[in-house]
């Protein structure tokens, strides 16, 4: 669709800019171009941060959405794009470094959201630079160009089948450097399938099945974007194993497993893992269990690739970030951890505030303070560097469930109702 073509309701998105004196973003700005950011980290090592805010004072601006969605915005070349429903279509929006809406393009019908804290619009936009790539709930799947043209779209729960998860789809797409990759996984047939980025044409699909209990064949997470031997590949986690595919062929390059030799059900996998070097750090056990898996190997590396296991300690919702090499974690409770991620052991262990609210977002790590949203809207803020020192508790007003954005000196947090950008007015 055109961006003459937005919808009426869509374009009376308002922003409110608090800050007249906002200039242009720096010229070495970094991007964030899919959830995690760039390293797939959920942290920005580059610029200086604010540690107080609220919803009204110390934020540059603030942009009203169209409807709620839950997915993360991205960067890139100091344009922010989300995904979220509009009159009953599910669109991706763009807005300039002031908050400007530029465009809103439409991709098809939309499934509304199950969960409260969830929405049709979950999965985060993804981008190379020449087109964005989105996935909703319905099973619309989309390219568009910068400039809010759609390239091609089809939907995944025509062709394949309708997902069987208990809650709102989550796992977002990832790119190779061909493809746009897809991970389904769920009771039933799970898969992966790759799309020309160009085109759109299935390149290809495989099965990723293995027998669980109850709900723990169902996962959230988003797959990653690893290098095996030289090659492109891509991990992922799910049904109690973390698998390696070679990105041309999909097909399973080493498996490992025995996550659950207890066999214990419902411990359904909605953490996403992160990698630190040659480890990925794996949350299971609905946060009860925390595992160092060495990356590398051939065939079935579950007795010689797992480095070390915790236990009584992990992440349900939040995924952990790496942070100059060293992970941190915000449980869902508030608790938080900074865990060498070649040992396994805690360096150090805090918790913020107790409410009754839970942490679902993915805390972000930027300017060595943590940034950790929970769901009622506070947004919690810690120094991490060396020792945990509770800097500030930011009132937004709204719930809010998507990962902070920090790039170019500036945070984005999306609400359920606007997206906030908070940070230093320099140009």
């Amino acid at each position: 669709m055109k961006p003459s073509a937005i919808s009426l309701v869509a374009s009376l998105a308002l922003v409110i800019t608090l800050d007249p004196a906002i200039g242009a973003p720096p010229k070495d700005s970094s991007n964030w171009p899919r959830w995690r950011g760039p390293n797939d980290s959920g942290s920005n090592t580059q610029g200086t941060y604010p540690s107080r805010f609220s919803a009204d004072q110390g934020i540059l601006w603030k942009a009203v959405l169209p409807e709620k969605g839950c997915s993360t915005p991205i960067v890139w070349n100091q344009q922010i794009y989300l995904t979220t429903p509009s009159a009953g279509q599910d669109a991706v929006m763009a807005l300039d470094w002031q908050g400007k809406q530029l465009w809103l393009s439409t991709v098809g019908p939309e499934s509304a959201g199950r969960h409260r804290n969830g929405s049709g619009s979950n999965p985060s936009p993804v981008t190379d630079g020449d087109a964005i790539f989105v996935l909703f709930k319905s099973g619309n799947l989309a390219a568009v160009d910068l400039n809010g043209r759609v390239l091609w779209k089809k939907n995944l729960i025509e062709a394949y089948g309708k997902s069987t998860l208990y809650w709102d789809y989550g796992s977002s797409p990832v790119l190779t450097e061909k493809a746009v990759v897809v991970s389904t996984l769920h009771q039933g047939e799970s898969y992966l399938a790759a799309f020309d980025k160009r085109s759109g044409e299935l390149q290809w699909k495989v099965a990723r099945n293995y027998p669980t209990p109850v709900e723990n064949d169902h996962s959230y997470a988003t797959p990653i974007s690893i290098r095996h031997a030289g090659r492109e590949a891509l991990l992922v986690w799910g049904a109690e194993h973390l698998t390696a595919h070679d990105a041309s062929s999909g097909q399973v390059v080493w498996t490992c497993g025995a996550f659950n030799p207890e066999g214990k059900a419902n411990w359904v996998a909605v953490s996403s893992p992160v990698v630190v070097g040659d480890i990925a750090v794996v949350p299971f056990g609905r946060g009860s269990r925390l595992h160092g898996i060495k990356l590398g190997g051939s065939g079935d590396v579950t007795t010689s690739h797992r480095a070390w296991l915790r236990e009584g300690t992990g992440t349900f919702v939040p995924s952990p970030v790496e942070y100059r090499g060293k992970v941190y974690m915000v449980r869902d409770r508030g608790e938080v951890e900074c865990v060498d991620p070649v040992t396994g052991q805690s360096l150090w262990t805090a918790e913020f505030p107790k409410g009754s609210a839970s942490f679902y977002a993915s805390p972000a790590v930027a300017d060595g303070k943590i940034y950790a949203p929970r769901e009622d809207g506070v947004v919690f803020v810690g120094r991490v560097d060396g020792k945990f020192e509770m800097l500030a508790e930011n009132v937004m007003g709204e719930r809010v469930i998507a990962s902070p954005v920090p790039v170019a000196g500036r945070i984005l947090l999306r609400g359920e109702k606007t997206l906030f950008c908070v940070g230093s007015n320099r140009p």
